[in-house]
Formats: C-alpha cells, structure tokens, sequence
C-alpha cells in the first residue's frame, strides 16, 4: 500500500531504532510463556504430582531455581518492554518531525494558486491531528500489531508443544475472527474517509470565524456563526457517531469469538485431562495463557479501526506532500547577484484565471527609477498587473521583463528580494514593531529600522506606544488602527531597499495630511534607486508620478502624465472632477 511505503521512505535516519524496537517487542511477547511453563513446571513436580511432598523436601534447589525463573524472565521482559517503548517513542518522534518539518517547507513554499485551492484550517488539520495520526500508526498501532502476531504466534507455538489437540481447538477460533475483521474493514475505509473530511470543514470554519471575529461583532452576527459552527459541529458528530456504529455492529462478534476461547478450553481441555492427555500443570498453564490467544484477536478490530483512521489522514498528507508549485525557477534561469535597476516592460500580456480573462494585451514600460502609478475601477485588473511583476502567477501570453530579462528567466529569490511590496490589507505578526518592520532582514541596525519608520511617517505614534518599537502588536495587528498598520507596512517594505517598491493602494486609510507627507519621502528622501509602482484610487496618490497607466475591464484605456490625462476626457478625468469638486451633480451620480 502506498502510505505505508511513503511512511516507510520518512523512517530513513530512524528505521535501525524502529527495526530493533519491533524485534524487542517480538522478544518481549515471545518471553510470555516463561511464566505459565515455570507455573506448570511448578503445579506438577510439587502440587499437584503425587509425590509432591518428597520432591519438595529432596528438591528445593529446584523449586526455588523454577521460582526465580519466573521473576527473573518477567524482570527481563519488563526491561527490554520499557527499552522498546524508548526506542519507538525516538523513532516515531523522529519520523514526524521530518515529516512536519518537509511538510510545511512544501507549504510554505507553494505558488498563489494554491492557496486559493486549499483553506487555512484545512491546513491546520493536515498539520496537527492528521499528523498525530500518523505518528499514532508507528508508535501504536504498528506496535500493536506485532506484539499481537508475535503473542498469539509463541503461544500457540507453545500449546502444540503441550498438546496438539488443544491447540487445534483453540485455533479453530482464528479463521471466525480474521472474516470478521475483514467483513469490518471494507465498511470502516469511506466511513473514517468522512469523519476526517468534516473535522476538516469543521477546523476551517472555526479557524475563518476566530480571524474574523470583529466583522462578526461589527454586524452583530454572532448567534448566525454560533448556529453556523453548530451545524459544522453536527456534521462532524454524526459522522464519528456512523464510524462508531460501523465499529459497534462488529466488535460483539469478535468479542465473543475470543470469548468462545474459554469455553472450549473448558470443555475439550477437560475432556483431555480426564483422558490423561493433559496434567493440571499444562491446564493451568494453557489457561494462564488463554488471555494471549483471545486478546490479539479482540484488538485486532481495535487495530483495523485505526488503520483506517490512519489511511484517511495520511492520504490528505501526502496530497500536499507530493503536491508542486507550477511557479518555480527553471534551470536555466538567471541568479543575478547585482541590485536589480528597476525596468520594467509589459509586452502583449494575456492573463487569466480560469475561464475569466483578467489582463487583455497589455504593453508598456517603465524605465529605472521611475513612479508609474496605476488606476481603474474595482475589479479592472491592477492587483492583478502588480502581481505578475515578482512572478505570483505567471501570463498565458506575452512577457513581464525585469532589468530587460524574462520574470520566468530570474531565479524567484533574487527577483523577489528586489521587489518589495505594501499591499492595503496588511498582516502584522505577533511580534514587536521592530521585528515587524524588520521582517524582511533581521539583521537590521536598530538606527535603519528607525529611518524607515520616520519616511513612513509611523515614528512619531511609534514613539508614544507604552514600549515603543518594543510594543508587541496583537495577531494581524490588532490594537493598531488601519493607517498605522499601513504605515508600519510600507516601512516594512522600505527596510529591504528594493529595487522596485509596489505600493497596493497602502495609503487608503491615512489623513490628506500624512499621505502628502509619504509621498514627499518617497520622492525626495529615500536613499537607494528605487522604482515606484503606486495603485492608488486618489488622485493625490498619482498626480505628481512619472507616469500614469489607467486601467479598464482588463486592457489599458489611457496612459500619460496628470496634466496629459485631464487636457481630455477619460477615466482619470472623471475621478479628478469628482474629487476636486468640478464634477456637476449628474456627473456625480
């Protein structure tokens, strides 16, 4: 089977640890019939025998090396019980670590596309409890399932050894419970399958609702997300409620199977005794051991259970573990060690998302150093424009050139440690302000972080935080309002020095006031070359830019300076007379 081979190739650098813990298990169970052979030696030299009371008197040397037998072997197999347990706890940890560790590196490192396919809590749920569950099939259930071979094999090794006879009524019992247990296995597969698939639904709805907790208070919705989760809830308890029944409707079965056990060693192990087949000793000693005939056989249910839980967990995992991001360096490309210039050339790009048309043709260029900003209507495609410049998504048709090579020519980390952008939704971590804004090197000097700061004029309300640039921001920012986060977010795009600097419309949520005062630093005050792309619905944002490139359904409808485009009419016109109060009150509406 497939998983079990994938988990088999990440047991690498442990599978020596994990060899030698199954064959200590294996040593372990077969060590288990010591102590009924002591016991039976015992019973029929000096109990039951009828010279019982002479073998004890001439032979105590005996008697008390049969004794110590038995404490000595149930001493050794509690050491090498507790050695093997060590070595599956390091092997099994080892083996997930790996597996955690690549499986997030496959995460991280993946292209838009995906995670427009998969949801964050799907995720989580892949990262924690389908990766408990794998380790929990190594450390447990794999464990569990040669100790029960190995038990259930040296017993019954041993009853042929005392009498055939009982022992082939005892193993008649063992085709009834491997039917059953199988019967249970094709119903269990598409059972667990679901259970997991809405522990999934269920994580992502509860992972959605946490992150947007204030939009839910803001329109007073909590009791619909409360009736919302419930119905996930709902979900996830009836299908663990069907898994459970599908469980419940074969356990009797193989319970009293390996209950029949005892009957029949009653009845036919009687029989034999009274036959003289067999003596009290070797009764005792078979029913002594009875337990480690009938209990490999009732856990195996317990196990197939498990399989299966371990089956649908693992086969979400390797879904993501073998999954590529389409967007990668070719082999071919360029590691350009130098700072970038700043170029940039659009020629003939064709974009889409499925079926949608996103970018039609477009063509222009922008020379080193130059502010080019960007306008249009919602939804025109200038997120989208922006986002093929350090490769998020590659075009259908035509080029992005960067420094005059192809984006699909430069290796992805050098094209886009040159490339810094701010966007208008901002992420903060929950860290300091200092390690936010220096989030893209941390090697920054204390004083830079600082420069950066003031040119995106957040030092001031930095300065009055109770810990300054020491003050911890909440998750995504929170305890910040919107401009400042947009603030502390474009410093966090200076503190790179890139080549080109892109901002996504980051000045929205700040005063007239502030934004002059950005622009100005933008222009005037940075000290490194820099390109500019600016998205910006203000025409504050985009009057004083080199360039300006007007978007609409797609397809670039005017492009010119801000005295070129309102000399006639056009987008950028209509939005310069509507927020410089020109536009009359037709135009308006």
């Amino acid at each position: 089977m497939f998983q079990l081979k994938w988990l088999w190739k990440n047991m690498k650098g442990s599978r020596v640890t994990y060899i030698l813990a199954l064959f200590l298990s294996v040593c372990c169970n077969f060590l288990y019939i010591a102590y009924p052979y002591f016991q039976s030696e015992i019973i029929d030299t000096y109990i039951s025998n009828d010279n019982a009371r002479e073998n004890l008197a001439n032979d105590k040397s005996g008697f008390l090396l049969l004794i110590a037998g038995m404490i000595g072997f149930t001493f050794i197999r509690t050491v090498l019980q507790y050695t093997c347990n060590m070595h599956y706890e390091k092997s099994s940890q080892a083996m997930i670590y790996k597996v955690r560790t690549e499986l997030f590196r496959k995460i991280e490192n993946q292209d838009m596309a995906f995670y427009d396919k998969y949801r964050t809590g799907d995720l989580m749920t892949r990262l924690t409890g389908d990766l408990d569950m794998v380790r929990h099939m190594v450390s447990w259930v794999a464990k569990g399932i040669v100790e029960s071979v190995a038990l259930y094999a040296a017993s019954m090794i041993y009853f042929f050894t005392i009498d055939w006879r009982t022992a082939l009524c005892i193993l008649a019992m063992t085709p009834a419970i491997f039917i059953i247990t199988r019967m249970f296995s094709k119903k269990a597969r598409p059972v667990y399958q679901k259970v997991r698939d809405k522990q999934s639904a269920l994580n992502t709805a509860a992972q959605e609702n946490i992150s947007g907790n204030r939009v839910v208070k803001a329109f007073a919705r909590e009791d619909y997300e409360i009736e919302k989760f419930r119905e996930k809830d709902s979900e996830y308890q009836e299908a663990n409620i069907t898994a459970n029944k599908v469980w419940l409707r074969y356990q009797p079965f193989i319970d009293i199977a390996a209950g029949v056990l005892s009957v029949i060693l009653l009845l036919c192990g009687g029989m034999f005794m009274i036959n003289q087949n067999l003596t009290m000793g070797q009764y005792v000693a078979i029913s002594g051991l009875l337990w480690a005939v009938s209990n490999p056989m009732r856990m195996m249910g317990y196990y197939v259970n498990d399989f299966h839980r371990f089956i649908a967990s693992s086969s979400k995992i390797i879904e993501i573990y073998y999954s590529a991001p389409m967007i990668v360096d070719r082999n071919n490309a360029e590691k350009k060690e130098k700072r970038f210039s700043g170029e940039i050339e659009f020629r003939n790009v064709t974009f889409t998302i499925g079926d949608k048309k996103i970018l039609d043709d477009i063509s222009f260029h922008i020379e080193p150093g130059e502010t080019v900003a960007i306008m249009g209507a919602t939804g025109s495609g200038k997120t989208s424009l922006i986002n093929l410049i350090p490769r998020f998504h590659d075009v259908e048709q035509g080029e992005v050139l960067v420094d005059g090579v192809n984006v699909r020519m430069h290796k992805l980390q050098s094209l886009r440690k040159n490339i810094s952008i701010a966007t208008q939704d901002v992420l903060l971590y929950s860290d300091t302000i200092d390690s936010n804004i220096a989030f893209g090197n941390s090697q920054l000097e204390e004083e830079y972080v600082r420069r950066c700061a003031e040119l995106a004029a957040a030092d001031a309300f930095i300065r009055n935080l109770p810990m300054g640039y020491e003050t911890i921001v909440g998750e995504r920012g929170v305890g910040l309002s919107g401009g400042q986060k947009q603030r502390i977010s474009l410093a966090r795009a200076l503190a790179v020095r890139p080549s080109v600097l892109i901002l996504d419309d980051t000045t929205s949520a700040v005063d007239m006031e502030t934004e002059a005062y950005i622009q100005d630093s933008l222009s005037q005050k940075l000290d490194f070359p820099c390109t500019k792309i600016i998205i910006a619905q203000r025409i504050s944002s985009s009057k004083n830019a080199d360039k300006i490139i007007i978007l609409e359904n797609g397809k670039i409808s005017d492009i010119g300076t801000h005295d070129e485009l309102i000399s006639h009419d056009g987008y950028y016109k209509q939005i310069y007379d509507l927020q410089s109060g020109n536009a009359s009150d037709r135009e308006v509406m």
